[in-house]
């Protein structure tokens, strides 16, 4: 039975991976720092699909954290979801430094450890995929998150180059407007974001195993994102900061 580790699993996005993951049949290894939502979590998708599930409680915000699901993912895992992520409310100048520097840590240094961590057992059994959650926001400018988000799709994009295996697959997951407790938990103002904008996470996650199923690099979801993200191409960056900040961050 294949095993999947996925990172921040416990809602949203990770929690439609662990849903659609267990369904296929892969035993799963959940991270997340709310050890008890985690065991909730765990306990469902036992009792829903029968498969075998870890947990692993982590703040991938720490070294001790980070170190601790490094090791784990070293032991072998077949699919790698690299989810776990976070946004602040105000500006990045509003913004304390040392949140900043752990959302970097939690959204790049997190994801290169661990698809490093990943890579050796993927090579030595000639299989594997590692999924790396991004954002549209990579493609636009506005803050430290879409920095952070452009530079996870970057990334995985160069590791696929790199790795030049087409047996491992590594891809990001470029998402829109998801209907999560995201923006709730960072205080977020998403009053000006228009209903069509949003995704259900479910939709997101079978998407984006579509996607890694065909070898894609980026996965952009629904139509109306792969549409956003053309144009965005010839749309001067000052107009798409203005356009990012009206709908809110």
């Amino acid at each position: 039975m294949p095993t999947a580790l996925i990172t921040g699993p416990a809602s949203g996005i990770g929690a439609a991976f662990a849903r659609r993951l267990a369904a296929d049949g892969f035993s799963l290894v959940l991270v997340s720092r709310d050890e008890r939502r985690l065991s909730e979590s765990a306990d469902q998708l036992k009792l829903r699909y029968g498969v075998a599930t870890e947990v692993l409680p982590a703040d991938l915000g720490t070294e001790e954290g980070l170190a601790r699901v490094e090791s784990r993912v070293a032991d072998g895992v077949d699919l790698l979801v690299n989810n776990a992520g976070f946004g602040h409310p105000g500006r990045f100048t509003e913004v304390p430094v040392q949140d900043e520097t752990r959302m970097l840590k939690v959204h790049c240094e997190a994801v290169l450890r661990l698809t490093l961590a990943a890579l050796p057992g993927m090579r030595e059994r000639d299989r594997g995929a590692i999924v790396n959650v991004a954002s549209v926001a990579a493609f636009f400018t506005h803050g430290t998150y879409s920095a952070s988000k452009a530079w996870v799709v970057n990334f995985s994009e160069s590791a696929a180059n790199e790795v030049g295996n087409p047996r491992i697959k590594i891809m990001a997951l470029c998402p829109g407007f998801v209907r999560t407790e995201f923006h709730q938990r960072a205080s977020m103002d998403t009053t000006g974001i228009p209903d069509f904008l949003w995704l259900k996470a479910d939709d997101v996650v079978r998407e984006a195993m579509r996607d890694l199923a065909l070898g894609k690099r980026v996965s952009v979801p629904d139509l109306r994102y792969k549409a956003i993200v053309a144009l965005g191409k010839y749309v001067p960056r000052s107009v798409q900061s203005r356009v990012s900040a009206s709908l809110g961050r």
